[in-house]
């Protein structure tokens, strides 16, 4: 089994009133929530690489993902997922609107060029999927992967308002491929809630852990009981994605990451 993590990004100001991709001592609700996920699916992934890539700034917007290394390679390890997404955010200039169809399209692309094999997608974001143009496009991708061996876990991260996905499969209209009628492929959960219990923070992880991972076993034993490990389709909207930002692009402070930073009299929330 692969598994396949995308860091979403967007950010809303939620995080201690910070940014929730503000890098500082404190890991941000991005980094937990890969870390967490990634020791745990660590000891089932039969290479430890993880394809990684983001949306939702300047350069995507609603239509591309950019990846984490300029030459789309993998990342070995949740260690390098989180060493990439460190380096990239102090250079990304947040900005919509934004869908996750592309990233769901760019998915489908690796199920494909693997040969039909299991894979995870793991979409970590602050924005729910609403009754929109974006929304229509992130339902109709999420039909089409329900075609592939393609599990995917939405991680909700931030104050919300998450209402719209709690209701998010009365808006997945049926869905059949070959006579086959495959019952949902999408899983939500809410990090923030979870990570605000009055617990130890050991247990909370777990319950996270738990919460995020604990249908991909079902999920996995339907796709082989449906037929659907092994096929290639060809049918696919090849997503190329754009190179990852760097020190080239405007650096944006590390609090707001939307105003550019001043390098003289700083950003003014210090």
């Amino acid at each position: 089994m692969n598994q396949y993590i995308h860091v979403f990004i967007e950010g809303k100001i939620s995080f201690n009133q910070r940014s929730l991709h503000a890098i500082g001592n404190t890991l941000n609700p991005y980094e937990k929530a890969i870390s967490i996920i990634g020791k745990t699916l660590a000891p089932y992934d039969d290479d430890n690489l993880i394809p990684c890539f983001g949306f939702g700034d300047a350069s995507t917007h609603g239509g591309g993902v950019f990846s984490f290394h300029s030459d789309h390679s993998p990342c070995s390890g949740f260690e390098e997922v989180l060493a990439c997404y460190q380096k990239i955010v102090p250079h990304l200039t947040l900005a919509g609107p934004t869908s996750y169809a592309p990233v769901i399209e760019a998915a489908i692309d690796i199920v494909q060029k693997s040969g039909g094999q299991f894979h995870v997608l793991i979409i970590i974001a602050d924005g729910q999927v609403s009754r929109s143009p974006q929304g229509e496009k992130t339902v109709k991708a999420i039909v089409k992967a329900s075609a592939y061996p393609l599990a995917i876990i939405m991680v909700g991260v931030g104050d919300g308002p998450w209402e719209d996905m709690k209701k998010f499969d009365d808006m997945i209209p049926e869905r059949k491929y070959d006579n086959f009628q495959i019952s949902p492929v999408v899983q939500f959960v809410n990090f923030t809630d979870i990570m605000s219990k009055n617990t130890r923070p050991s247990e909370k992880e777990a319950a996270f852990a738990l919460a995020a991972l604990m249908e991909i076993p079902f999920q996995y034993k339907a796709a082989i009981e449906l037929g659907i490990i092994g096929r290639v389709s060809g049918r696919t909207n090849k997503i190329i994605p754009k190179p990852p930002p760097t020190a080239q692009n405007q650096v944006v402070c590390p609090v707001c990451l939307t105003n550019a930073r001043d390098m003289a009299f700083g950003c003014g929330h210090m």
